[in-house]
């Protein structure tokens, strides 16, 4: 602030010149001092926030993993039709040998529960890819008829996977995928091996894209 007398540099709070010794009128030092500054509003924020991230130049997109239908995945189902289909085997061989179209039948449906777990596994190996880079997750379905879908790990909000008993043991699992995508909301990634590590990588993924964006204008 200046003195209006004599225009000599003295403190905003001061009642009296230092030099002239000229009386200050209140009123006239608050207008002459620079005003407090205006409190931002949360619309300038958000342009402030948006501007700030229109001039992160994007990096490369890396690729982190590429995965599908592990083997793992049908041990217990394999388990399963084996041991039901011994037991069909020995009942064919025990008391079903004098009855050729008994015994051909029950040989038939022992086989059966493998030749099903066959295709099943197939079908699920062939039809399925996963690939995850630190911008997009890639999930691609379908035989004759190829279907690629592509979600953005900023839009994924959460990450999470499920195992059953067997699949605890061979450490294999479904990975759950909630986003924000219109057309694929939700996503299972079924007999993903190494599942805890995958699902960390995608859920860690998410996280330093969203940090390195500076995604957080709900805070705003």
């Amino acid at each position: 602030m200046h003195c209006p007398q004599c225009k000599t540099e003295i403190a905003d709070e001061s009642l009296f010149c230092n030099k002239c010794g000229e009386r200050l009128d209140p009123a006239a030092a608050g207008a002459d001092a620079d005003p407090p500054p205006a409190a931002e509003t949360p619309a300038e924020k958000f342009r402030e926030a948006a501007s700030s991230r229109m001039g992160v130049k994007d990096e490369a997109e890396v690729e982190l993993w590429r995965g599908g239908y592990s083997p793992k995945a049908m041990i217990g189902n394999w388990i399963a039709s084996g041991l039901g289909g011994l037991v069909l085997l020995i009942v064919a061989f025990l008391w079903l040998r004098s009855s050729p179209l008994g015994f051909w039948l029950l040989v038939l449906a022992a086989f059966l529960p493998g030749l099903y777990n066959l295709a099943v596994f197939l079908y699920r190996k062939l039809s399925v890819r996963y690939l995850l880079t630190n911008q997009r997750f890639m999930h691609e379905s379908g035989i004759l008829r190829r279907v690629t879908n592509r979600i953005e790990v900023l839009d994924m909000d959460d990450i999470a996977f499920e195992q059953g008993l067997v699949e605890r043991m061979m450490g294999v699992g479904t990975v759950r995928i909630h986003s924000s995508d219109v057309s694929h909301p939700e996503i299972f990634l079924r007999g993903i091996e190494n599942v805890a590590e995958i699902s960390n990588l995608i859920d860690n993924t998410r996280r330093t894209e969203r940090r390195k964006r500076g995604l957080h204008i709900e805070s705003i």
